[in-house]
């Protein structure tokens, strides 16, 4: 396998994340094909509440699914899962298993990503050998139970002028306030609700890419 994938960080774009309870009754495969016909080229599949074979289930056809769009595919916490299902890489939390360890048994060639919410920890992840981080949670989420507290936009202004990792913004991100997080100097923002709970993805895809651009000099994917 090889590691690809990396390049999509530093480009303007949209980084989708599951969320199954907040789909409409869509399945994440539904979802996850909303969105890759959207043209979204990353997506992470985070599931919290479902039975490890449910998830396992899921991530093999949404591998599948990703592999034919030509897309990125991360699995969120579970480094056995992404191992198992072939994925390009892991997102990691501070709670979760060390950076380094997670290198060990994911080798070189799959990405490994990374939650920050601190100037410090932005910080320590430059000498833990993950390939991005997470930048958030800028606004208020509730799409987490254990989410933190909002770190704000200052810490997003921190990172893009004093860390030279790729980064995803994250965290409460919405139609409205997504042009304030890309004039800010963000390429590539995650959004979890404003896109699984929309009545029809691709047309709320096509506004965030719309809202992403204004005032900003970006050409989205």
């Amino acid at each position: 396998m090889i590691k690809r994938g990396l390049a999509e960080f530093l480009k303007p774009g949209l980084y989708g994340i599951t969320a199954e309870a907040h789909a409409r009754g869509r399945d994440n495969i539904r979802v996850v094909q909303d969105m890759l016909a959207a043209g979204i080229k990353i997506i992470q599949y985070r599931e919290k509440e479902k039975s490890a074979r449910e998830k396992y289930l899921q991530c093999l056809r949404i591998r599948e699914l990703t592999r034919q769009a030509g897309a990125v595919f991360i699995v969120n916490d579970h480094v056995d899962l992404a191992l198992l299902v072939d994925a390009d890489g892991v997102h990691i939390g501070q709670d979760d298993l060390p950076p380094d360890q997670v290198r060990k048994l994911v080798g070189q060639e799959r990405l490994i990503g990374l939650s920050t919410h601190s100037p410090a920890q932005a910080r320590a992840a430059r000498g833990a050998g993950v390939d991005y981080i997470g930048v958030g949670p800028l606004f208020a989420t509730r799409t987490k139970k254990d989410v933190c507290d909002p770190v704000g936009l200052s810490y997003l202004d921190y990172v893009v002028k004093n860390i030279d990792l790729p980064f995803v913004a994250i965290g409460g991100i919405k139609e409205h306030n997504i042009g304030q997080v890309t004039a800010r100097g963000a390429r590539c923002v995650a959004l979890v609700t404003e896109i699984v709970a929309a009545p029809d993805i691709p047309a709320k895809v096509a506004a965030l890419r719309q809202a992403m651009a204004i005032n900003n000099d970006l050409t989205t994917i």
